[in-house]
């Protein structure tokens, strides 16, 4: 029973006077996103790899798809090439012509590649660190020593998986070449060998201590330098202090990276943005009222004198220039704003509240008060607009 087939157009994701300029984009971004190499555990991913590079390699020959559009999938039942032509051999044809690969070929894009030809050479996995610093430690910077496991070669096996007098075997099913080949119509479909992985070969005996992988998790010390001024999110990359590739995925290139990743803790004392940092300080309801100066902690362990001016209010914001964070790659630094919190006083004695009561006999409540008064005059304003003037 004959399978059907999707619209080679609605395959690729495009109309029916699609130029070949937009074929070839649609094509390229669904090749790098169903390729196997990127989907190794999703077996539909395959599939649907195989579904566009059959539509691309008839929609981009001018005959063939003249063909197609006049017949559609019936110009091609018949195991020909339908209007003949050149086309594509095999895929890889495919990928040479539209992403521009010498040699290594399509699956360069996916970690690698010996650009010369031959074999390619693999790269070790990049890994990724979580750090937590303080924003004392980000406004300093600070070098700090962390312990990573990493993988390296095998000490039991030096990296070759077998155990000892084992041996490793050439793959008889694909004859070592770590890859295998399925006919499908006139397309020829290659893909990793499923007994080897890939690889070629194999051990029938396989190391006890990596269970043949080759590899093992190694506990390694790093020197770190968080530079003044990181903020929260930032990543620090270490080049080549990543997973080493296993011996057992051919010549081997470089080793993978390591991610740093910081997240900056929050604190109990100061709020920031950017490179400015917030704080707020409660000042005694005399010191709002008669001016004065208070002391308050800085980001670099220093203390900073404010002056209140007289007549002060809760929320007045003091910009102090230059107190705040570090700015990274520079010299400068950011600033730092004090809101000011008015605290009323409680607890009172009796002395305290006589004076307080000859104060505001003095009219001191609406007199020195100018917001209150303000405030009084509005609502005032809108009970007349309610009541009607009544």
């Amino acid at each position: 029973m004959a399978t059907t087939k999707r619209d080679y157009y609605e395959v690729l994701g495009c109309v029916k006077t699609a130029d070949g300029k937009t074929l070839k984009s649609a094509y390229r971004k669904l090749a790098m996103e169903y390729h196997p190499d990127r989907n190794p555990d999703k077996p539909e991913a395959e599939a649907k790899f195989k579904e566009i590079n059959e539509a691309y390699s008839i929609l981009s020959d001018d005959q063939k798809r003249a063909a197609y559009d006049q017949m559609g999938h019936s110009a091609f039942s018949q195991g020909g090439g339908g209007a003949g032509g050149g086309g594509f051999h095999d895929f890889s044809d495919i990928f040479s012509q539209i992403f521009g690969q010498q040699g290594g070929g399509f699956g360069d894009m996916f970690g690698g590649g010996n650009r010369g030809g031959g074999r390619r050479t693999a790269r070790g996995a990049d890994l990724r660190y979580e750090m937590e610093i303080s924003l004392e430690e980000a406004y300093g910077g600070k070098d700090l020593e962390i312990n990573v496991p990493i993988s390296e070669d095998c000490g039991g096996c030096d990296g070759s998986g077998a155990a000892e007098g084992a041996k490793v075997e050439t793959c008889s099913t694909c004859g070592g070449q770590g890859k295998v080949r399925t006919q499908q119509g006139f397309f020829t479909m290659e893909r990793p060998c499923p007994r080897c992985g890939g690889q070629g070969e194999y051990v029938s005996d396989p190391c006890r201590k990596c269970d043949g992988t080759g590899q093992e998790r190694v506990e390694t010390a790093l020197e770190v330098n968080i530079p003044a001024g990181v903020e929260d999110g930032t990543r620090i990359r270490l080049s080549g202090q990543g997973d080493a590739a296993p011996k057992s995925s051919g010549p081997r290139g470089s080793k993978g990276d390591l991610y740093i990743f910081v997240s900056v803790k929050p604190h109990d004392l100061f709020e920031r943005e950017g490179p400015h940092l917030f704080c707020e300080t409660h000042v005694p309801m005399t010191c709002a009222a008669l001016g004065g100066e208070v002391e308050i902690p800085s980001i670099d362990g220093g203390r900073t004198k404010v002056k209140i001016p007289t007549g002060s209010q809760s929320g007045r914001r003091m910009r102090l220039r230059g107190k705040g964070m570090s700015v990274l790659r520079s010299n400068q630094r950011g600033d730092m704003y004090v809101d000011l919190i008015v605290e009323t006083p409680s607890g009172l004695n009796a002395r305290q509240k006589e004076l307080l009561e000859e104060f505001r006999k003095e009219g001191g409540d609406e007199s020195c008060s100018p917001q209150s008064a303000s405030f009084l005059d509005k609502a005032k304003s809108f009970w007349a607009s309610v009541s009607g003037g009544d």
